[in-house]
């Protein structure tokens, strides 16, 4: 048997020639310095660092030496590889510091733009007046009552003393629904709720109802089939038409600014007995009659008074038809149109704004008013 091959020159064996590994290393420098892209860098690694690459490759033939050929040839793939690897690396940090750079370019941010490009919604300003109305009898120790506003007939009008043949019963006022049988109705006021009420409740009572209302009114600037209402009944023992004042002066003050008062015309309504029509002191003028020139005032037309609502004392005949003897309890209510009340306020003079969903109009009052 022969010994080893102590005269193996590795020099032949071509993957191990020091002007072959030298090659190898040039060419993979110069792959590494062309990539422009951490894409091709990553290609680069592969083709000149990765396990099929052909200093990995000449690595491999190093082991098939004989001992005292390996050292040499170790010492010149293994500086190949390593100056691969450090150049390697120092081309990976230039790019993704190109890269860091060319994002901040491409991807700033205007901070000089809106920040918000979905723009807020605002809260209707009926139902901010609403709550706000509310909140005011809250604060005087009221409640808040709501009901249906598909109603039945007898408690849209005869629990109300409106008898079959009021007008306000016919398809002139009124939004019947199908089948007639059924004997329903939308609403027309805010009254079935407090009769609802008293049906459900022993006095002493003291509760406003807001709520929407429909008539067959034509759709104009100060009209609307479908509008809202605030309405307010007390009964207990004892009511008289001074508590019924006072409690309008103090809600017309809530409204309108301090010093606002209101006043009662003889009225007639079907529900209420005595009956009067309620003006406020004029909130520009304040009771003159008079613009700030001299002149008559435009918003109530000199009279120094503007209309607002209905009141009066609880008619007996609709506390018997809801269970309350008249006997032991009177009592007041009242009713105003809270669009009315809002036009007021804010010198809003087309009633369509309130209803056509323009957010233009709904974002001018904020959230609160």
């Amino acid at each position: 048997m022969s010994g080893p091959n102590t005269e193996y020159d590795p020099v032949e064996v071509t993957p191990l020639k020091a002007e072959e590994v030298e090659r190898m290393r040039e060419e993979a420098l110069a792959a590494i310095a062309a990539a422009t892209s951490l894409e091709a860098l990553k290609q680069a690694r592969l083709d000149h660092a990765g396990d099929r690459s052909p200093l990995a490759l000449a690595n491999r033939e190093i082991g098939a030496l004989p001992p005292q050929a390996r050292k040499e040839a170790g010492q010149r793939v293994g500086q190949a590889r390593g100056a691969v690897n450090q150049a390697l690396a120092v081309r990976q940090a230039v790019l993704e510091e190109e890269q860091e750079a060319r994002i901040l370019v491409e991807e700033a941010v205007d901070v000089t733009l809106p920040w918000d490009r979905r723009p807020l919604g605002a809260r209707h300003p009926i139902t901010m007046l609403s709550e706000r109305i509310a909140d005011v009898f809250v604060a005087m120790g009221w409640e808040v009552a709501e009901g249906p506003v598909v109603e039945a007939e007898w408690l849209n009008f005869d629990a109300l003393n409106l008898g079959p043949d009021h007008p306000a019963r016919t398809m002139q006022d009124t939004f019947w629904a199908d089948p007639p049988e059924n004997a329903l109705v939308l609403r027309t006021h805010t009254s079935p709720v407090q009769a609802r009420t008293m049906l459900t409740r022993t006095p002493p009572i003291y509760v406003v109802c807001p709520g929407r209302v429909f008539r067959t009114d034509e759709y104009d600037a100060t009209h609307s089939p479908v509008f809202h209402q605030v309405e307010g009944l007390v009964v207990d023992r004892g009511i008289t038409m001074a508590h019924l004042k006072g409690s309008l002066d103090h809600f017309a003050e809530s409204m309108f600014g301090e010093g606002i008062t209101t006043r009662f015309r003889p009225s007639y309504f079907p529900f209420t007995e005595p009956s009067a029509e309620v003006d406020l002191v004029c909130f520009v003028c304040r009771g003159t009659g008079r613009a700030s020139a001299g002149e008559p005032c435009r918003t109530c037309k000199g009279e120094g008074w503007i209309e607002w609502g209905g009141c009066g004392v609880v008619n007996p005949r609709v506390l018997v038809s809801c269970g309350v003897d008249p006997e032991e309890f009177t009592g007041f209510a009242f009713g105003m149109g809270i669009d009315r009340t809002l036009m007021f306020r804010h010198g809003v003079e087309d009633m369509r704004d309130l209803f056509e969903g323009d957010v233009r109009f709904t974002t001018a009052f904020g959230t609160e008013i």
